[in-house]
């Protein structure tokens, strides 16, 4: 029989460490399941297969080379190779249709602009997909300005010049734009409306019709994106009167905005990264924390910013809530222009 006192000292040298050794190893294993949780979570967001990125236009475009930039520097950070995929067609809604449709276990993303995820959503009765329930924002990337530009053999510098021509000429008023329904469409929807003056959209088949029109006179003045109307004005083939930014563009530091030239208007124009509603979200999260970093990098703005284009920084919440406030800026618009493709 064990005496009380050595029982009572056993119990105080030999069990009390067992139990406090016990509780510190339950301890240390509850902060590394804590350390692990998120690298477990990580791994499971893990891409295993190539990543397809879907342009709604053909090569060469402005769309095509925003998703071929970040595509190659996408590639280094997920460790997977990153397809840039064409598939040209009804103004990019058959690009949307399809990705819709895109099984859940598919690692696939589409770069679209608002003809695509604002306009054809509001002037197509049966559109084929719904933005807010078919796809999930990730990343806004670039954002580019419209330009207003008047043909050589019009008599005006200034836009307060053209305003007042477009009042004393109205049926000579006509603006040309690179597609009907387009966004340079609505935008000079937009001018005509703040400067109360009446214009006849001219709807063209692509942006090199309606330039060569404007350089030759056929057409007096013209709605397009700046990437595409500035070589010209700076070869002095046509002039730009404003630009529709908040300030001004950085490839075109001589030109006014909208504001400046005397006409309370500003609106851009952009590309958006966009997963299907059908991916798991914590893959969204991850590709959309990785295009994050990739925008950050200043060899991706270099790249940006020598292809004539303005990169974005933005996260998934601000792409978000850019939607939202575009939408809110430019439905009005598209629906009082009663316009029917």
């Amino acid at each position: 029989m064990i005496p009380r006192t050595l029982s009572a000292s056993f119990a105080s040298s030999s069990f009390t460490p067992t139990r406090r050794r016990l509780a510190a190893l339950l301890a240390m294993a509850g902060v590394v399941a804590a350390i692990a949780a998120p690298t477990l979570a990580r791994a499971q967001a893990a891409l295993d297969s190539p990543l397809r990125i879907v342009v709604g236009y053909a090569p060469g475009g402005a769309t095509d080379r925003v998703a071929r930039i970040v595509g190659d520097k996408l590639t280094a950070k997920l460790g997977v190779p990153v397809i840039v995929e064409n598939k040209p067609g009804a103004g990019g809604r058959l690009a949307a249709q399809q990705v819709k449709a895109t099984p859940a276990g598919q690692n696939v993303l589409m770069l679209a602009n608002p003809a695509v995820m604002i306009v054809a959503p509001l002037v197509f009765k049966d559109n084929g997909y719904e933005p807010e329930r078919d796809f999930v924002p990730v990343s806004h990337v670039n954002a580019y300005d419209f330009a207003l530009a008047v043909s050589p053999t019009l008599p005006v510098r200034e836009l307060n010049h053209l305003l007042a021509w477009m009042r004393a000429n109205p049926q000579q008023a006509n603006v040309g734009v690179p597609a009907t329904g387009s966004l340079p469409h609505f935008f000079g929807l937009m001018v005509g409306e703040k400067a109360k003056v009446q214009t006849q959209v001219v709807g063209y088949r692509g942006s090199a019709p309606l330039l060569n029109d404007l350089i030759g006179g056929q057409v007096p003045i013209a709605v397009d994106t700046e990437d595409v109307v500035l070589p010209q004005h700076n070869a002095g083939k046509l002039r730009i009167l404003a630009l529709s930014g908040e300030k001004r563009s950085p490839f075109a530091p001589n030109i006014p905005t909208f504001k400046e030239a005397g006409l309370d208007l500003a609106a851009t124009g952009w590309n958006t990264f966009f997963a299907p509603a059908t991916m798991p979200k914590d893959k969204v999260e991850r590709l959309a924390t990785t295009i994050h970093a990739v925008m950050q990098d200043p060899d991706t703005q270099r790249k940006f910013k020598d292809a004539g284009m303005t990169p974005v920084v933005s996260t998934q919440a601000q792409t978000a809530a850019m939607l939202k406030a575009y939408k809110a800026q430019w439905a009005p618009v598209v629906q009082k222009s009663g316009y029917q493709p």
